[in-house]
């Protein structure tokens, strides 16, 4: 049993990892101030006592002396808003690099000698190979929100071979699944559920990248860091494929049951400031451990967009 740490674990990624530490019978303390997240997701562990929350943000102070003892920590946290990144950076800098910067100096002054860091695949920019693997360069993230999450890889890298730490850096394709609440599923089932004859597609709709589930996302987190062992470990997660955009409207609309739907573009081959039209990692990195995705982006999509439906439905 550990005593893990995980920032951000009210939220749709880190609720999920939360599920499998508490399934491993891990101690778990959750830091989140719900701006993203929300308590409803952890609402079992915390009925049966199985985690411990703490509502904050990891700007303030007060949370800091709760990282003592604690064998690892999952840095989830983060303002995942691609699009809002273009019109207000200076939130994403703090949220996301500031933020970064203050965990890595508590775990320094509580002996934390592990973590787990969620970064994104828009920190290779528009990468000329694809599917791109781990060592493409140059990195040159053409969204606001990339570039912070690659200002967080070098602050944690920088950290580990200042202070002695591991980390294990995760570049993530679109993960998609049920407790989602953004992305391009989320905006087309909301859109459809308030308008079931027409759905606005930003771009062109040729948008093609790939698209893993939660689920296989957050085994991947927790199988490389028990097989990997450097200083600073970096793992692409993601499909062997990718889907485009029109494809993932015609299954959402599959799901919901609805047909002859107009599509109304914007046009444009991005669809908002920062966005990378064509995106595959490449995973032999992580496969080279014994890990596989099991199901491609087109399953991953149609799971994803059955359970968001589920949960507008509900009203959740």
């Amino acid at each position: 049993m550990m005593y893990s740490v995980v920032t951000g674990g009210a939220g749709f990624i880190g609720s999920h990892l939360v599920d499998a530490l508490v399934a491993q019978g891990d101690e778990v303390l959750v830091i989140d101030d719900c701006s993203a997240g929300s308590p409803e997701n952890l609402a079992a562990h915390l009925e049966n006592r199985r985690v411990r929350f703490i509502r904050m943000n990891l700007l303030d102070e007060g949370w800091q002396e709760d990282l003592r003892g604690a064998d690892r920590l999952c840095h989830i946290a983060a303002d995942p808003d691609v699009r809002a990144s273009a019109t207000s950076p200076g939130r994403q800098v703090r949220n996301n690099i500031l933020a970064t910067s203050r965990v890595l100096e508590a775990m320094v002054e509580t002996d934390v000698p592990e973590i787990l860091f969620t970064s994104t695949s828009t920190v290779y920019g528009d990468a000329a190979v694809i599917p791109t693997p781990e060592d493409y360069t140059p990195l040159e993230p053409i969204s606001v929100y990339g570039a912070t999450k690659l200002a967080c890889e070098a602050l944690i890298s920088a950290f580990c071979y200042s202070f002695g730490m591991r980390a294990w850096v995760y570049r993530f394709a679109n993960i998609v699944g049920a407790r989602s609440n953004h992305g391009v599923i989320w905006d087309f089932v909301h859109k459809l559920h308030e308008n079931p004859g027409e759905l606005e597609i930003l771009g062109d709709g040729r948008q093609a990248k790939s698209y893993l589930g939660v689920e296989a996302c957050v085994d991947a987190m927790l199988f490389a860091a028990d097989h990997a062992d450097e200083r600073f470990n970096v793992f692409n997660i993601g499909s062997d494929d990718r889907i485009d955009v029109v494809r993932i409207a015609d299954i959402v609309c599959e799901e919901m049951g609805l047909s002859d739907v107009r599509y109304r573009f914007t046009g444009g081959h991005r669809g908002w400031v920062g966005d990378v039209p064509l995106m595959q990692l490449a995973v032999d990195r992580i496969r080279a451990l014994g890990w596989k995705p099991g199901i491609g982006s087109e399953e991953s999509v149609r799971r994803a967009a059955r359970a968001v439906a589920e949960q507008v439905v509900h009203g959740r």
